[in-house]
């Protein structure tokens, strides 16, 4: 991994030190992540919000949808399949939701709880188009691994 991806990692472990509450520790890490990665045009998550759907959770960058269906588009894709999905130019991808008009590239990393199931996701876009690179994606993972270790979900209701 990158240094200043392995920066942005020990930062966001400080950042959510003694926290187990959802919300302010994915409000921090995207804040962290929109400040330690260039070329990007929105970080966020979006959480598990009932069976099969996802709802608009802590992010930086322009307003974004509010709901995502299980298999819809990039990021219901990825909690669906429960999988990575890099996507080189979103244009390409079938079923893109564009929220952004200027979006390229994508990043969606699906958050897992201790028993295999889907609490959120972690979203990044950017204007540019294959963004996002194999060093970017172990980052990215790193980080959605930290939050969905750390975050007390039993307890969290969107």
């Amino acid at each position: 991994m990158l240094l200043r991806y392995q920066i942005m990692l020990e930062q966001a472990k400080a950042l959510i030190d003694g926290e187990r509450r959802v919300m302010p520790t994915l409000s921090n890490l995207s804040a962290l992540i929109w400040e330690s990665m260039d070329t990007i045009n929105w970080a966020g998550f979006y959480v598990t919000a009932g069976e099969g759907k996802l709802l608009l959770g802590p992010f930086q960058g322009k307003p974004a949808c509010l709901h995502i269906d299980f298999g819809k588009g990039v990021c219901g894709t990825a909690a669906a399949t429960k999988q990575t999905q890099v996507v080189p130019d979103v244009h390409r991808f079938p079923g893109h939701i564009a929220c952004d008009s200027e979006s390229r590239s994508e990043v969606v990393v699906p958050m897992l709880d201790s028993e295999g199931n889907v609490v959120a996701v972690l979203d990044m876009d950017s204007p540019v188009e294959s963004r996002f690179g194999p060093d970017e994606v172990e980052a990215l993972e790193a980080v959605a691994r930290l939050a969905a270790d750390h975050c007390g979900w039993k307890d969290f209701r969107p």
